[in-house]
Protein backbone atom coordinates (compact mmCIF):
# COMPACT_ATOMS: atom_id res chain seq x y z
CA UNK A 1 0.00 0.00 0.00
CA UNK A 2 2.85 2.35 0.77
CA UNK A 3 4.12 1.78 -2.72
CA UNK A 4 0.72 2.62 -4.11
CA UNK A 5 0.54 5.93 -2.30
CA UNK A 6 4.07 6.84 -3.34
CA UNK A 7 2.86 6.35 -6.86
CA UNK A 8 -0.08 8.61 -6.20
CA UNK A 9 2.17 11.33 -4.86
CA UNK A 10 4.33 11.03 -7.95
CA UNK A 11 1.36 11.57 -10.22
CA UNK A 12 0.39 14.68 -8.31
CA UNK A 13 3.90 16.06 -8.20
CA UNK A 14 4.36 15.73 -11.93
CA UNK A 15 1.17 17.63 -12.58
CA UNK A 16 1.89 20.31 -9.97
CA UNK A 17 -1.48 19.63 -8.38
CA UNK A 18 -2.18 22.00 -5.51
CA UNK A 19 -5.91 22.23 -5.05
CA UNK A 20 -7.78 21.07 -2.02
CA UNK A 21 -9.76 17.90 -2.35
CA UNK A 22 -13.53 17.83 -2.40
CA UNK A 23 -15.96 14.94 -2.10
CA UNK A 24 -19.43 13.85 -1.31
CA UNK A 25 -19.09 16.68 1.19
CA UNK A 26 -20.11 20.02 2.52
CA UNK A 27 -20.21 23.76 2.08
CA UNK A 28 -20.45 27.07 3.95
CA UNK A 29 -23.16 28.58 6.08
CA UNK A 30 -22.14 31.86 7.59
CA UNK A 31 -19.54 34.46 6.77
CA UNK A 32 -17.51 33.21 9.69
CA UNK A 33 -19.42 34.15 12.83
CA UNK A 34 -18.05 33.91 16.33
CA UNK A 35 -14.88 35.23 17.85
CA UNK A 36 -12.31 32.63 16.90
CA UNK A 37 -9.00 34.27 16.26
CA UNK A 38 -5.63 32.85 15.39
CA UNK A 39 -2.47 34.16 16.87
CA UNK A 40 -1.20 33.55 20.38
CA UNK A 41 1.33 30.77 20.87
CA UNK A 42 0.04 27.95 23.00
CA UNK A 43 -3.62 28.90 22.49
CA UNK A 44 -6.21 26.90 20.61
CA UNK A 45 -5.41 26.29 16.97
CA UNK A 46 -8.09 27.92 14.81
CA UNK A 47 -8.96 26.21 11.54
CA UNK A 48 -11.18 27.81 8.92
CA UNK A 49 -13.23 25.95 6.34
CA UNK A 50 -16.05 26.42 3.87
CA UNK A 51 -17.18 22.86 4.56
CA UNK A 52 -20.40 22.26 6.45
CA UNK A 53 -21.61 19.79 9.07
CA UNK A 54 -24.74 17.93 8.03
CA UNK A 55 -25.13 15.80 11.19
CA UNK A 56 -22.81 14.85 14.04
CA UNK A 57 -24.51 11.45 14.05
CA UNK A 58 -22.43 9.07 11.89
CA UNK A 59 -25.63 7.32 10.78
CA UNK A 60 -27.04 10.47 9.22
CA UNK A 61 -24.24 11.93 7.16
CA UNK A 62 -21.73 10.81 4.57
CA UNK A 63 -19.83 13.97 3.79
CA UNK A 64 -16.36 15.27 4.43
CA UNK A 65 -17.40 18.23 6.58
CA UNK A 66 -19.27 16.05 9.07
CA UNK A 67 -16.67 13.27 9.00
CA UNK A 68 -13.86 15.72 9.69
CA UNK A 69 -15.54 16.66 13.00
CA UNK A 70 -16.33 13.01 13.79
CA UNK A 71 -12.65 12.17 13.48
CA UNK A 72 -11.91 14.56 16.33
CA UNK A 73 -14.64 13.51 18.80
CA UNK A 74 -15.45 9.82 18.28
CA UNK A 75 -13.26 6.77 18.84
CA UNK A 76 -12.58 4.19 16.13
CA UNK A 77 -11.72 0.51 16.47
CA UNK A 78 -9.14 0.83 13.69
CA UNK A 79 -7.25 3.83 12.43
CA UNK A 80 -3.94 5.07 11.00
CA UNK A 81 -1.31 7.18 12.70
CA UNK A 82 -1.11 10.76 11.43
CA UNK A 83 1.68 11.07 8.91
CA UNK A 84 1.91 7.32 8.30
CA UNK A 85 3.08 6.52 4.77
CA UNK A 86 1.35 3.15 4.90
CA UNK A 87 -2.41 3.53 5.35
CA UNK A 88 -2.85 -0.05 6.56
CA UNK A 89 -5.21 0.22 9.58
CA UNK A 90 -3.97 -0.47 13.11
CA UNK A 91 -5.97 -0.94 16.34
CA UNK A 92 -7.09 2.43 17.76
CA UNK A 93 -9.11 1.90 20.96
CA UNK A 94 -8.61 -1.84 20.38
CA UNK A 95 -5.65 -3.98 21.36
CA UNK A 96 -6.06 -6.43 18.49
CA UNK A 97 -8.16 -7.12 15.40
CA UNK A 98 -7.98 -10.08 13.05
CA UNK A 99 -9.88 -12.83 11.26
CA UNK A 100 -10.46 -15.68 13.73
CA UNK A 101 -12.39 -17.62 11.08
CA UNK A 102 -12.82 -16.70 7.38
CA UNK A 103 -16.08 -14.91 8.26
CA UNK A 104 -15.39 -13.82 11.86
CA UNK A 105 -13.41 -10.61 12.35
CA UNK A 106 -12.70 -10.34 16.07
CA UNK A 107 -11.74 -7.13 17.83
CA UNK A 108 -10.50 -6.93 21.43
CA UNK A 109 -11.04 -3.54 23.11
CA UNK A 110 -8.78 -1.87 25.60
CA UNK A 111 -10.21 -2.20 29.13
CA UNK A 112 -11.42 0.74 31.21
CA UNK A 113 -12.50 3.02 28.34
CA UNK A 114 -15.01 5.76 29.18
CA UNK A 115 -17.10 8.38 27.43
CA UNK A 116 -16.76 12.01 28.46
CA UNK A 117 -20.04 11.66 30.39
CA UNK A 118 -18.43 9.03 32.62
CA UNK A 119 -20.23 5.93 31.33
CA UNK A 120 -18.27 2.88 30.25
CA UNK A 121 -17.28 2.48 26.60
CA UNK A 122 -17.30 -1.24 25.91
CA UNK A 123 -18.35 -3.89 23.43
CA UNK A 124 -22.07 -3.18 23.79
CA UNK A 125 -21.44 0.34 22.44
CA UNK A 126 -19.65 -1.18 19.46
CA UNK A 127 -22.43 -3.67 18.75
CA UNK A 128 -25.00 -0.87 19.19
CA UNK A 129 -23.07 1.36 16.76
CA UNK A 130 -23.10 -1.07 13.86
CA UNK A 131 -26.55 -2.51 14.55
CA UNK A 132 -28.10 0.96 14.39
CA UNK A 133 -26.17 1.89 11.25
CA UNK A 134 -27.71 -1.08 9.47
CA UNK A 135 -31.15 -0.53 10.96
CA UNK A 136 -31.35 3.20 10.25
CA UNK A 137 -29.78 2.83 6.79
CA UNK A 138 -30.27 6.53 6.16
CA UNK A 139 -30.24 7.42 2.48
CA UNK A 140 -27.60 10.06 3.15
CA UNK A 141 -25.64 7.88 5.56
CA UNK A 142 -22.70 5.48 5.11
CA UNK A 143 -24.54 2.19 5.81
CA UNK A 144 -23.72 0.99 2.28
CA UNK A 145 -20.13 0.55 3.45
CA UNK A 146 -21.37 -2.23 5.71
CA UNK A 147 -22.85 -4.28 2.91
CA UNK A 148 -20.75 -7.30 3.86
CA UNK A 149 -21.66 -7.19 7.54
CA UNK A 150 -24.14 -9.89 8.55
CA UNK A 151 -24.22 -9.39 12.33
CA UNK A 152 -22.26 -8.21 15.37
CA UNK A 153 -21.94 -10.00 18.70
CA UNK A 154 -20.38 -8.93 21.99
CA UNK A 155 -19.56 -12.09 23.98
CA UNK A 156 -17.90 -10.09 26.76
CA UNK A 157 -17.21 -6.47 27.65
CA UNK A 158 -14.03 -6.18 25.60
CA UNK A 159 -14.71 -8.59 22.72
CA UNK A 160 -16.60 -7.85 19.50
CA UNK A 161 -17.11 -10.36 16.70
CA UNK A 162 -18.16 -9.13 13.26
CA UNK A 163 -19.82 -11.90 11.26
CA UNK A 164 -19.25 -11.21 7.56
CA UNK A 165 -21.28 -12.48 4.61
CA UNK A 166 -18.27 -12.92 2.32
CA UNK A 167 -15.16 -14.56 3.84
CA UNK A 168 -11.73 -12.95 4.04
CA UNK A 169 -12.96 -9.45 3.27
CA UNK A 170 -9.75 -7.58 2.43
CA UNK A 171 -11.42 -4.21 2.98
CA UNK A 172 -13.18 -4.72 6.31
CA UNK A 173 -10.40 -3.27 8.49
CA UNK A 174 -10.46 -0.22 6.22
CA UNK A 175 -14.24 0.04 6.59
CA UNK A 176 -13.78 0.32 10.37
CA UNK A 177 -11.72 3.49 9.75
CA UNK A 178 -14.37 4.97 7.43
CA UNK A 179 -17.48 7.14 8.00
CA UNK A 180 -19.28 3.93 9.01
CA UNK A 181 -16.72 3.36 11.78
CA UNK A 182 -17.11 6.06 14.51
CA UNK A 183 -18.23 4.36 17.74
CA UNK A 184 -21.20 6.01 19.49
CA UNK A 185 -22.62 5.92 23.02
CA UNK A 186 -25.57 3.55 23.45
CA UNK A 187 -26.88 5.64 26.36
CA UNK A 188 -27.23 8.78 24.22
CA UNK A 189 -27.90 7.81 20.60
CA UNK A 190 -31.21 6.50 19.27
CA UNK A 191 -31.13 2.86 18.12
CA UNK A 192 -33.67 3.52 15.36
CA UNK A 193 -33.22 7.06 14.06
CA UNK A 194 -30.62 9.76 13.44
CA UNK A 195 -29.84 11.58 16.70
CA UNK A 196 -29.84 15.37 16.58
CA UNK A 197 -26.74 17.42 17.33
CA UNK A 198 -28.12 19.00 20.53
CA UNK A 199 -28.74 15.60 22.11
CA UNK A 200 -25.21 14.49 21.29
CA UNK A 201 -23.67 17.68 22.69
CA UNK A 202 -25.73 17.56 25.90
CA UNK A 203 -25.00 13.85 26.31
CA UNK A 204 -21.23 14.44 26.20
CA UNK A 205 -20.89 11.27 24.18
CA UNK A 206 -17.33 11.90 23.08
CA UNK A 207 -14.31 9.64 23.45
CA UNK A 208 -11.93 10.70 20.69
CA UNK A 209 -9.01 13.09 21.03
CA UNK A 210 -11.44 15.94 21.71
CA UNK A 211 -14.71 16.82 23.37
CA UNK A 212 -16.90 19.66 22.13
CA UNK A 213 -16.83 22.59 24.55
CA UNK A 214 -19.20 24.83 22.57
CA UNK A 215 -21.12 24.32 19.34
CA UNK A 216 -22.85 26.70 16.96
CA UNK A 217 -23.63 24.65 13.92
CA UNK A 218 -21.69 25.66 10.83
CA UNK A 219 -20.46 28.81 12.57
CA UNK A 220 -18.04 27.81 15.33
CA UNK A 221 -17.01 24.63 17.18
CA UNK A 222 -14.65 24.83 20.19
CA UNK A 223 -12.85 21.58 21.03
CA UNK A 224 -11.16 20.63 24.32
CA UNK A 225 -8.56 17.93 24.62
CA UNK A 226 -10.07 14.72 26.06
CA UNK A 227 -7.80 13.20 28.70
CA UNK A 228 -9.71 9.92 28.60
CA UNK A 229 -8.70 9.07 25.04
CA UNK A 230 -6.35 6.06 25.09
CA UNK A 231 -6.08 5.32 21.41
CA UNK A 232 -3.56 5.09 18.60
CA UNK A 233 -3.47 8.83 17.86
CA UNK A 234 -2.17 9.80 21.30
CA UNK A 235 -3.20 12.95 23.19
CA UNK A 236 -4.04 16.08 21.20
CA UNK A 237 -1.31 18.70 21.30
CA UNK A 238 -3.61 21.69 21.66
CA UNK A 239 -7.21 22.73 22.07
CA UNK A 240 -8.77 23.69 18.76
CA UNK A 241 -11.52 25.67 17.09
CA UNK A 242 -13.20 25.30 13.69
CA UNK A 243 -14.59 28.47 12.13
CA UNK A 244 -16.99 28.09 9.21
CA UNK A 245 -17.06 30.42 6.21
CA UNK A 246 -19.57 31.12 3.47
CA UNK A 247 -16.96 32.74 1.26
CA UNK A 248 -13.64 31.30 0.16
CA UNK A 249 -12.46 34.88 -0.31
CA UNK A 250 -12.97 35.58 3.40
CA UNK A 251 -11.25 32.30 4.25
CA UNK A 252 -8.23 33.33 2.20
CA UNK A 253 -8.18 36.82 3.68
CA UNK A 254 -8.35 35.57 7.28
CA UNK A 255 -5.49 33.09 6.92
CA UNK A 256 -3.39 35.78 5.23
CA UNK A 257 -4.08 38.24 8.05
CA UNK A 258 -3.54 35.72 10.83
CA UNK A 259 -7.15 35.77 12.01
CA UNK A 260 -7.15 31.99 11.69
CA UNK A 261 -4.22 29.58 11.84
CA UNK A 262 -5.12 27.08 9.13
CA UNK A 263 -7.35 27.22 6.03
CA UNK A 264 -8.67 23.81 5.03
CA UNK A 265 -11.11 23.33 2.17
CA UNK A 266 -11.84 25.19 -0.08
CA UNK A 267 -10.23 28.00 -2.02
CA UNK A 268 -10.04 28.58 -5.73
CA UNK A 269 -7.09 27.43 -7.77
CA UNK A 270 -6.21 31.10 -8.36
CA UNK A 271 -6.20 31.81 -4.60
CA UNK A 272 -4.03 28.78 -3.82
CA UNK A 273 -1.61 29.78 -6.52
CA UNK A 274 -1.31 33.33 -5.21
CA UNK A 275 -0.82 32.19 -1.59
CA UNK A 276 2.23 30.17 -2.59
CA UNK A 277 4.14 33.43 -2.95
CA UNK A 278 2.81 34.97 0.29
CA UNK A 279 5.65 35.06 2.84
CA UNK A 280 3.20 35.01 5.78
CA UNK A 281 1.77 31.56 5.10
CA UNK A 282 2.78 28.02 4.19
CA UNK A 283 0.97 26.03 1.49
CA UNK A 284 1.22 22.29 2.17
CA UNK A 285 0.17 19.64 -0.33
CA UNK A 286 -0.65 16.02 0.48
CA UNK A 287 -1.64 12.95 -1.49
CA UNK A 288 -5.12 13.17 -2.88
CA UNK A 289 -7.85 10.86 -4.00
CA UNK A 290 -10.62 13.27 -4.86
CA UNK A 291 -12.76 12.42 -7.87
CA UNK A 292 -15.19 14.82 -9.58
CA UNK A 293 -17.81 13.25 -11.84
CA UNK A 294 -21.29 13.39 -13.37
CA UNK A 295 -23.97 10.90 -12.31
CA UNK A 296 -26.52 9.52 -14.77
CA UNK A 297 -29.86 8.53 -13.23
CA UNK A 298 -30.91 5.39 -15.09
CA UNK A 299 -34.60 6.08 -14.42
CA UNK A 300 -34.88 9.74 -15.35
CA UNK A 301 -32.10 10.51 -17.85
CA UNK A 302 -33.10 10.62 -21.55
CA UNK A 303 -34.64 7.26 -22.47
CA UNK A 304 -34.39 6.17 -18.82
CA UNK A 305 -36.50 3.33 -17.45
CA UNK A 306 -39.14 5.61 -15.90
CA UNK A 307 -39.40 8.15 -18.71
CA UNK A 308 -42.18 8.26 -21.31
CA UNK A 309 -39.78 6.81 -23.89
CA UNK A 310 -37.77 4.13 -22.08
CA UNK A 311 -35.09 2.56 -24.25
CA UNK A 312 -31.97 1.04 -22.66
CA UNK A 313 -29.96 1.05 -25.91
CA UNK A 314 -30.69 4.72 -26.61
CA UNK A 315 -30.01 5.64 -23.01
CA UNK A 316 -26.61 3.94 -23.24
CA UNK A 317 -25.86 5.74 -26.50
CA UNK A 318 -26.57 9.09 -24.83
CA UNK A 319 -24.13 8.30 -22.02
CA UNK A 320 -21.48 7.09 -24.42
CA UNK A 321 -21.90 10.07 -26.74
CA UNK A 322 -21.60 12.47 -23.82
CA UNK A 323 -18.38 10.66 -22.90
CA UNK A 324 -17.08 11.27 -26.43
CA UNK A 325 -17.73 15.01 -26.14
CA UNK A 326 -15.96 15.81 -22.85
CA UNK A 327 -12.53 17.49 -22.96
CA UNK A 328 -11.16 16.87 -19.46
CA UNK A 329 -7.82 18.46 -20.15
CA UNK A 330 -9.54 21.74 -21.05
CA UNK A 331 -11.48 21.67 -17.77
CA UNK A 332 -8.33 20.92 -15.77
CA UNK A 333 -6.28 23.66 -17.37
CA UNK A 334 -8.81 26.40 -18.16
CA UNK A 335 -10.90 26.19 -14.99
CA UNK A 336 -8.52 24.68 -12.43
CA UNK A 337 -5.20 25.91 -13.85
CA UNK A 338 -3.65 22.47 -13.63
CA UNK A 339 -4.57 21.96 -9.98
CA UNK A 340 -6.62 18.93 -11.04
CA UNK A 341 -5.75 16.08 -13.38
CA UNK A 342 -8.03 14.63 -16.08
CA UNK A 343 -9.63 11.41 -14.75
CA UNK A 344 -10.25 8.64 -17.26
CA UNK A 345 -11.46 6.08 -14.76
CA UNK A 346 -13.08 5.81 -11.35
CA UNK A 347 -10.01 4.53 -9.51
CA UNK A 348 -7.55 7.45 -9.33
CA UNK A 349 -4.10 7.04 -10.81
CA UNK A 350 -1.63 5.88 -8.16
CA UNK A 351 -3.99 3.33 -6.57
CA UNK A 352 -3.34 -0.34 -7.21
CA UNK A 353 -5.47 -1.49 -10.15
CA UNK A 354 -6.00 1.95 -11.69
CA UNK A 355 -6.37 1.88 -15.47
CA UNK A 356 -7.85 4.42 -17.93
CA UNK A 357 -10.58 2.73 -19.99
CA UNK A 358 -12.44 5.98 -20.63
CA UNK A 359 -9.44 7.35 -22.53
CA UNK A 360 -9.19 4.40 -24.91
CA UNK A 361 -12.91 3.81 -25.35
CA UNK A 362 -14.23 7.33 -25.88
CA UNK A 363 -13.39 10.55 -27.69
CA UNK A 364 -10.32 10.53 -29.90
CA UNK A 365 -8.74 7.65 -27.99
CA UNK A 366 -6.07 9.91 -26.52
CA UNK A 367 -8.13 11.84 -23.98
CA UNK A 368 -9.54 14.46 -26.34
CA UNK A 369 -13.15 14.88 -27.55
CA UNK A 370 -14.52 13.50 -30.82
CA UNK A 371 -17.86 14.91 -31.98
CA UNK A 372 -18.01 12.64 -35.02
CA UNK A 373 -17.74 9.57 -32.82
CA UNK A 374 -20.48 10.91 -30.57
CA UNK A 375 -22.70 11.60 -33.59
CA UNK A 376 -22.22 8.05 -34.84
CA UNK A 377 -23.03 6.54 -31.42
CA UNK A 378 -26.33 8.41 -31.32
CA UNK A 379 -27.19 7.70 -34.96
CA UNK A 380 -26.45 3.98 -34.64
CA UNK A 381 -28.88 3.78 -31.73
CA UNK A 382 -31.55 5.77 -33.58
CA UNK A 383 -31.41 8.73 -31.23
CA UNK A 384 -32.79 11.98 -32.61
CA UNK A 385 -30.71 15.07 -31.96
CA UNK A 386 -30.37 17.39 -30.24
CA UNK A 387 -30.85 15.44 -27.02
CA UNK A 388 -31.93 17.59 -24.08
CA UNK A 389 -29.83 17.06 -20.94
CA UNK A 390 -31.06 18.53 -17.64
CA UNK A 391 -27.80 18.84 -15.73
CA UNK A 392 -27.60 19.92 -12.08
CA UNK A 393 -24.52 21.16 -10.26
CA UNK A 394 -23.71 22.77 -6.91
CA UNK A 395 -21.36 25.65 -6.20
CA UNK A 396 -21.59 25.99 -2.39
CA UNK A 397 -20.37 22.45 -1.77
CA UNK A 398 -17.95 21.57 -4.55
CA UNK A 399 -16.09 24.83 -4.58
CA UNK A 400 -16.54 28.25 -6.14
CA UNK A 401 -15.13 27.11 -9.50
CA UNK A 402 -17.98 24.66 -10.09
CA UNK A 403 -19.95 27.28 -12.00
CA UNK A 404 -17.08 27.77 -14.45
CA UNK A 405 -16.53 24.01 -14.63
CA UNK A 406 -20.12 23.27 -15.58
CA UNK A 407 -20.41 26.21 -17.94
CA UNK A 408 -17.48 24.72 -19.85
CA UNK A 409 -19.04 21.23 -19.75
CA UNK A 410 -22.24 22.67 -21.23
CA UNK A 411 -20.22 24.29 -24.03
CA UNK A 412 -18.40 21.04 -24.74
CA UNK A 413 -21.57 18.94 -24.83
CA UNK A 414 -23.42 21.38 -27.08
CA UNK A 415 -20.63 21.66 -29.62
CA UNK A 416 -21.89 20.34 -32.97
CA UNK A 417 -25.54 20.47 -31.93
CA UNK A 418 -25.85 16.91 -30.59
CA UNK A 419 -27.00 18.02 -27.13
CA UNK A 420 -28.94 20.89 -25.62
CA UNK A 421 -27.96 21.31 -21.97
CA UNK A 422 -30.25 22.92 -19.39
CA UNK A 423 -27.84 23.83 -16.64
CA UNK A 424 -29.23 24.39 -13.14
CA UNK A 425 -27.68 24.94 -9.70
CA UNK A 426 -29.22 24.19 -6.30
CA UNK A 427 -28.07 24.99 -2.74
CA UNK A 428 -26.35 22.01 -1.14
CA UNK A 429 -28.82 21.05 1.58
CA UNK A 430 -31.64 20.69 -0.96
CA UNK A 431 -29.31 19.26 -3.58
CA UNK A 432 -28.11 16.51 -1.25
CA UNK A 433 -31.67 15.45 -0.44
CA UNK A 434 -33.09 15.73 -3.96
CA UNK A 435 -30.39 13.79 -5.76
CA UNK A 436 -31.45 10.54 -4.05
CA UNK A 437 -35.11 11.12 -4.96
CA UNK A 438 -34.70 10.95 -8.73
CA UNK A 439 -34.98 14.73 -9.00
CA UNK A 440 -31.92 15.13 -11.21
CA UNK A 441 -31.47 13.17 -14.49
CA UNK A 442 -27.77 14.15 -14.56
CA UNK A 443 -25.91 15.76 -11.70
CA UNK A 444 -22.52 16.67 -10.31
CA UNK A 445 -20.91 14.83 -7.42
CA UNK A 446 -17.46 14.63 -5.93
CA UNK A 447 -15.83 11.89 -3.91
CA UNK A 448 -13.13 11.85 -1.29
CA UNK A 449 -12.24 8.31 -0.25
CA UNK A 450 -13.44 6.73 2.98
CA UNK A 451 -10.28 4.64 2.98
CA UNK A 452 -7.22 4.13 0.81
CA UNK A 453 -8.19 1.21 -1.39
CA UNK A 454 -9.52 0.97 -4.95
CA UNK A 455 -12.58 -0.81 -3.59
CA UNK A 456 -13.75 2.49 -2.10
CA UNK A 457 -14.09 3.89 -5.63
CA UNK A 458 -16.09 0.88 -6.82
CA UNK A 459 -18.35 -0.67 -4.15
CA UNK A 460 -20.16 2.55 -3.08
CA UNK A 461 -20.96 3.45 -6.70
CA UNK A 462 -21.49 0.30 -8.72
CA UNK A 463 -22.94 -2.21 -6.28
CA UNK A 464 -26.66 -2.78 -6.37
CA UNK A 465 -28.55 -0.21 -4.27
CA UNK A 466 -25.46 1.97 -4.29
CA UNK A 467 -24.84 5.31 -2.61
CA UNK A 468 -25.70 7.18 -5.78
CA UNK A 469 -29.25 5.78 -5.87
CA UNK A 470 -29.07 6.08 -9.66
CA UNK A 471 -30.59 2.63 -10.32
CA UNK A 472 -27.50 1.18 -11.96
CA UNK A 473 -27.40 -2.59 -11.48
CA UNK A 474 -25.07 -4.86 -13.44
CA UNK A 475 -24.94 -8.39 -11.91
CA UNK A 476 -21.59 -9.12 -13.59
CA UNK A 477 -20.03 -5.99 -12.09
CA UNK A 478 -21.64 -6.79 -8.75
CA UNK A 479 -20.13 -10.28 -8.79
CA UNK A 480 -16.64 -8.95 -9.56
CA UNK A 481 -16.90 -6.32 -6.82
CA UNK A 482 -17.80 -8.98 -4.28
CA UNK A 483 -15.06 -11.32 -5.50
CA UNK A 484 -12.24 -8.77 -5.35
CA UNK A 485 -13.06 -8.01 -1.72
CA UNK A 486 -12.35 -11.59 -0.65
CA UNK A 487 -9.49 -12.36 -3.03
CA UNK A 488 -6.35 -12.71 -0.92
CA UNK A 489 -3.92 -13.05 -3.87
CA UNK A 490 -2.79 -9.47 -4.67
CA UNK A 491 -2.27 -10.04 -8.41
CA UNK A 492 -5.64 -11.73 -8.84
CA UNK A 493 -7.37 -8.97 -6.90
CA UNK A 494 -5.68 -6.28 -9.02
CA UNK A 495 -6.88 -8.02 -12.21
CA UNK A 496 -10.44 -8.02 -10.90
CA UNK A 497 -10.23 -4.32 -10.07
CA UNK A 498 -9.06 -3.63 -13.63
CA UNK A 499 -11.84 -5.79 -15.08
CA UNK A 500 -14.47 -3.92 -13.07
CA UNK A 501 -13.31 -0.61 -14.53
CA UNK A 502 -13.38 -2.03 -18.04
CA UNK A 503 -16.94 -3.31 -17.57
CA UNK A 504 -18.17 -0.07 -16.01
CA UNK A 505 -16.64 1.93 -18.87
CA UNK A 506 -19.02 0.16 -21.26
CA UNK A 507 -22.06 1.10 -19.15
CA UNK A 508 -20.96 4.64 -18.11
CA UNK A 509 -23.20 4.93 -15.04
CA UNK A 510 -21.10 7.92 -14.04
CA UNK A 511 -18.72 10.08 -16.07
CA UNK A 512 -15.37 10.66 -14.31
CA UNK A 513 -13.91 14.11 -14.95
CA UNK A 514 -11.08 15.15 -12.64
CA UNK A 515 -8.72 13.88 -9.92
CA UNK A 516 -7.51 16.21 -7.15
CA UNK A 517 -5.26 16.49 -4.06
CA UNK A 518 -5.22 17.75 -0.43
CA UNK A 519 -4.04 21.30 0.35
CA UNK A 520 -3.83 23.27 3.62
CA UNK A 521 -2.68 26.87 4.07
CA UNK A 522 -1.31 27.81 7.50
CA UNK A 523 0.42 30.60 9.36
CA UNK A 524 4.17 30.39 9.86
CA UNK A 525 3.80 29.66 13.60
CA UNK A 526 1.63 26.58 13.09
CA UNK A 527 3.24 23.16 13.53
CA UNK A 528 2.09 19.73 12.41
CA UNK A 529 0.10 20.43 9.25
CA UNK A 530 2.20 18.12 7.11
CA UNK A 531 1.62 15.31 9.61
CA UNK A 532 -2.08 15.16 8.81
CA UNK A 533 -1.91 15.42 5.01
CA UNK A 534 -1.33 11.70 4.69
CA UNK A 535 -2.82 8.82 2.70
CA UNK A 536 -5.58 8.28 5.27
CA UNK A 537 -7.20 11.48 3.91
CA UNK A 538 -8.22 12.37 7.50
CA UNK A 539 -7.49 15.85 8.84
CA UNK A 540 -6.54 15.52 12.52
CA UNK A 541 -6.62 18.68 14.64
CA UNK A 542 -4.71 16.82 17.35
CA UNK A 543 -1.36 17.10 15.56
CA UNK A 544 -1.53 20.90 15.33
CA UNK A 545 0.07 23.38 17.71
CA UNK A 546 1.37 26.95 17.67
CA UNK A 547 4.61 28.57 18.73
Amino acid sequence: MAKNMFGLRSVIAVAGVSMLALTACTGPSSSGGGSAGGGSAGGPVVLGTTDKVTFLDPAGSYDNGSFMVMNQIYPFLMNTKPGAKDPTPQPDIAVSASFTTPTDYTVKLKPGLKWDNGTALDSKDVKFTFDRQLKINDENGPASLLGNLESVSAPDATTVVFKLKTPNDQTFAQVLTSPAGPIVDDTVFSPTSVTNDDTIIKGKSFAGQYTIDSYKKNELIAFKKYAGYQGLLGPAKSDATIKYYASSNNLKLDVQQGNIDVAWRSMTATDIDSLKSDSKVNVDIGPGGELRYIVFNFNTMPYGAKTSTPDAAKSLAVRQAASDMIDRNAIATQVYKGTYLPAFSWVPQGFTGAIEPMKANYGDGNGGPDADKAKKALADAGVQTPVTLNLQYNSDHYGPSSSDEYALIKTQLEKGGLFKVNLQSTEWVSYSANRTKDAYPLYQLGWFPDYSDADNYLSPFFSANNFLKNHYDNPSVQAMIEKQRSTTDPAARTKLIEDIQTAVAKDVPTLPLLQGAQVAVSGKSVNGVKDTLDPSFKFRLGVLSKG
